[in-house]
């Protein structure tokens, strides 16, 4: 028989952590954000903004499924409304069920849903991938226990498959863009000795979950210096809204051993950083930067070769670039990747059907792919 059981105190995670950590490790295209590591450090910075609703699934008393929910208040045309979602907030660039079993969950999370109280106005579940991992399952549960999902595209990231080796990949790569990238390297390395330092400890299970504050902290001067030192989008490492947060993560991905940190030293001197969440073989590209003073020769540029380069050496399967930025990134990615948001409308909710007719009306011109706001 399945049952659900739904957490809404921060507090209560902590005795999930067994079989959360089991069915992640179990979880098609699972990343770091789906981990109770990260989970718990992002309650612990902005649980106030919302409120928690996890949804654990079980079968015959053993736990098949985690559908980790919110419900927060977003300004929209028509005023303040209560959403009810997943809690990536935009860190990554997919999301969904936790455990092999993400049918079922949906399923009963959804059910579950449908059938307590509602203290949501809009159901949109968002960062789904649709053409992936997800395969129309988020679709047909919300239709299968009442629901009217309405499908629409939510954010695009490029992104690198690691796929055949190196000299494959990179002769594969516009001529004109290696030689540019070439060009920029041999400039680099006239200036004296060039260095790439790669850090990936192993995490606590694995006897180092160090989160080397040094090599962090660098990579935040290098953020302060740079462009995103004057940044007023709150997402930069050196951002007072969000630096905290981004070090307690961390130091979880540290001792989760999610971290992949990457610094272009010249001479010693650290001139670039480019620092990511790996995990089971995929990198996700959290924040770059580098310093201004070299911008001449764009370390940038010979930094992401290096890091491509090791990736493909480390055996990584795909290299997620993140959203935004998507002409800078374009000469090196292999792919696009689509997010999709299905959304429900409730009908006794009159003020909410605006936002309804304005997301048919943007299907009608754009069609249900285009990238629209909310």
């Amino acid at each position: 028989m399945i049952r659900v059981e739904e957490i809404n105190d921060p507090a209560r995670l902590p005795s999930c952590r067994l079989f959360w950590n089991l069915l992640v490790s179990q979880t098609p295209g699972a990343s770091f954000f789906h981990s109770l590591d990260w989970f718990e450090v992002y309650l612990k910075h902005f649980a106030a903004q919302q409120r928690l609703r996890v949804l654990i699934v079980s079968s015959g008393g053993k736990a098949i499924g985690i559908l980790p929910l919110v419900v927060r208040t977003e300004l929209t045309r028509v005023g303040p409304v209560r959403v009810l979602t997943y809690p990536l907030d935009g860190w990554g660039t997919f999301f969904g069920p936790i455990g092999p079993n993400p049918t079922a969950t949906l399923a009963a999370g959804l059910r579950h849903v449908r059938q307590t109280e509602r203290d949501w106005d809009v159901l949109d579940l968002r960062w789904v991938d649709l053409q992936g991992d997800d395969r129309g399952r988020t679709q047909t549960a919300m239709r299968q226990v009442g629901f009217s999902p309405r499908k629409q595209g939510w954010d695009q990231a490029p992104a690198i498959d690691l796929d055949g080796t190196w000299d494959e990949y990179w002769n594969g790569r516009q001529k004109k863009w290696r030689q540019n990238v070439e060009r920029c390297s041999r400039r680099l390395a006239e200036r004296g000795k060039v260095t790439h330092v790669r850090y990936r400890p192993e995490g606590a299970a694995g006897g180092n979950g160090d989160p080397r504050w040094d090599l962090y902290d660098v990579c935040t001067r290098l953020a302060q210096s740079s462009w995103q030192g004057s940044s007023t989008t709150g997402t930069t490492l050196s951002h007072p809204a969000v630096g905290d947060y981004l070090r307690e993560t961390h130091a979880a991905a540290a001792r989760a051993g999610a971290v992949d940190l990457n610094l272009l030293l010249l001479e010693d001197r650290p001139i670039a950083f480019a620092y990511n969440y790996h995990y089971q073989g995929r990198v996700f590209a959290l924040r770059k930067g580098f310093d201004p003073e070299f911008s001449a020769v764009r370390p940038g540029l010979d930094l992401d070769r290096r890091v491509l380069q090791g990736s493909f050496a480390l055996g990584d399967t795909q290299y997620d670039m993140g959203e935004a930025s998507l002409d800078s990134k374009c000469h090196w990615q292999t792919s696009i990747q689509t997010s999709y948001r299905f959304t429900h409308f409730p009908v006794a909710i009159n003020r909410v059907q605006f936002l309804r007719v304005k997301r048919w009306f943007q299907d009608r011109v754009y069609g249900q792919e285009h990238i629209a706001c909310a």
